[in-house]
């Protein structure tokens, strides 16, 4: 077989992962608060972006491709089944975005996330090691929360003198989470033992602590409250989490009233001490979408407009910087910032296209949950909604990210409304998951204490009502609605009524 060299024409299609396509597929996964911190960056590094209403000028920012406006898109869901949305709700903006493979849309947002707004220094310093008053910011004297570790060290710091004993405990306090608990495994010097000693005697009660019998126990010393019949039931706190009441008389060796007082002071106790000190804000939910009864029976669906950043590209400045940019490199710069701020804007435009598309169609698949809850909460995945709207599985996966739909029955993450199919008894249409899970919290909720139903029960009784469920997917789901055995709610509730009799 010979070899020749020849020069053939082949026509070809590619998806071409382009700064601007990335940057609409990291926009899209976005929560509110990451976009707002996103959208905050690029108003302070591109200078053709503004805020709506920043000048007066409102009327010249304007570009006239994007469709970008403050007025939440809204969509219309009515009984009839026929979607009354208007016209740029439902008309996805280009189609680009849609068809990106799931491996290379992730590809190209690990990328696009490495890119960040450099930082900057608040204070600078003059020659002769000074400050210079024209950057003094007065937020810097703003107090801030007190940490756990920085409490610790202070107190060790007034208390421990000696200097190989200190390095000793702030490598110990470094070791100790924002609960109190001293993890890591350390030497078993004895001269660590001493210093660790120190450092549990230190506020709040109970912190630095290696396990909770140990947290307990340190408190209850405190409070002149660690005899040893405390002593043992702080060593067998298994049993006094399964409510064997029986066994823990029988180790403390104390009467009923006895052991009941000693429970109660091990509630007084707090198992977490270091909780009570700074850490991590935890910032509130703020919904993505809204869902509300039209007049005619349907939905409204509508963006929370708060959540939706309003910004413009400033065309006069633009023109003005024009006339002055005198060689090519300011030129060059100058397009390339009218470009950025014009695909921002057409990404935020698309990304809130997007979002609303996809809750119309959530809401339409689970019309049921909306008017009668969760029980009849249908199976759902996302090539379903992917198929209806014509979008790619992947696409409808990033919208649902972090975002929150607030209805008539809660807030809930747009996941929610995607559980998987347990099989009906019958043959007849499945049940999802979270309806399962809501009807056995139900049947247990109602059990009383002389019929106390097992996980066997459960599986039966869910058979009645028609759904085809295995003990071990019972069990499974009990254990994640953190619900105790049938064993131990029996002695709860026996105990229950042993006190309020």
């Amino acid at each position: 077989m010979a070899l020749t060299q020849r020069l053939e024409i082949r026509q070809s299609h590619a998806l071409v992962m382009t700064p601007q396509l990335m940057q609409a597929i990291k926009l899209l996964q976005l929560s509110n608060l990451d976009l707002a911190a996103y959208v905050e960056g690029e108003l302070e590094r591109n200078p053709l972006l503004e805020r709506v209403g920043e000048s007066d000028g409102e009327g010249e920012r304007r570009v006239a491709e994007p469709e970008a406006s403050p007025q939440a898109p809204v969509a219309d869901w009515p009984a009839d089944g026929r979607d009354r949305s208007d016209g740029a709700a439902q008309e996805q903006p280009g189609g680009d975005l849609d068809d990106v493979p799931p491996a290379d849309a992730d590809a190209a947002t690990s990328r696009s996330n490495s890119e960040a707004p450099a930082g900057y220094s608040e204070w600078a310093s003059t020659g002769t090691g000074g400050r210079d008053n024209s950057g003094y910011n007065l937020e810097a004297f703003v107090s801030v929360e007190t940490t756990l570790a920085d409490h610790l060290a202070e107190q060790l710091a007034l208390t421990v003198a000696d200097a190989a004993r200190r390095m000793i405990g702030q490598y110990l306090i470094d070791l100790v989470d924002e609960a109190g608990y001293l993890n890591g495994d350390g030497a078993p010097a004895a001269e660590i033992d001493a210093v660790l000693a120190i450092l549990q005697g230190f506020d709040p009660p109970g912190v630095c602590a290696r396990n909770l019998t140990e947290c307990l126990a340190i408190q209850l010393k405190e409070r002149n409250r660690f005899d040893p019949a405390m002593q043992a039931l702080v060593a067998h706190l298994d049993l006094l989490a399964k409510r064997d009441l029986a066994a823990l008389r029988r180790i403390c060796g104390v009467g009923e009233e006895d052991l009941a007082d000693m429970i109660g002071e091990i509630r007084k106790l707090n198992p977490k001490p270091g909780l009570a000190f700074g850490s991590t804000l935890v910032q509130p939910i703020v919904p993505d979408v809204f869902v509300r009864s039209g007049p005619d029976g349907g939905f409204i669906i509508e963006l929370n407009s708060d959540t939706l950043p309003k910004v413009l590209v400033n065309q006069s400045y633009h023109t003005a910087l024009a006339k002055t940019a005198k060689n090519e490199k300011d030129k060059s710069y100058l397009a390339d910032c009218l470009q950025t701020a014009t695909w921002l804007i057409r990404a935020l435009d698309q990304r809130a296209k997007t979002i609303l598309k996809v809750s119309t169609e959530i809401v339409r698949q689970q019309d049921a949950f909306f008017v009668h809850g969760v029980r009849h909460l249908r199976p759902l995945n996302l090539k379903t909604i992917a198929d209806a709207i014509d979008m790619h599985e992947s696409t409808v996966s990033r919208v649902t990210a972090n975002k929150y739909m607030a209805t008539n029955r809660g807030i809930f993450e747009l996941k929610y409304f995607f559980t998987s199919a347990i099989a009906a008894a019958d043959g007849g249409e499945a049940h999802s998951a979270e309806a399962v899970r809501h009807r056995i919290r139900q049947l247990i909720d109602a059990e009383s204490p002389e019929q106390v139903l097992s996980d066997d029960t459960i599986v039966e009784k869910l058979r009645e009502a028609g759904i085809d469920i295995a003990r071990r997917t019972v069990a499974k789901y009990r254990e994640a609605m953190r619900i105790a055995s049938s064993v131990q709610r029996r002695r709860e509730k026996q105990t229950s009524l042993g006190a309020a009799s």
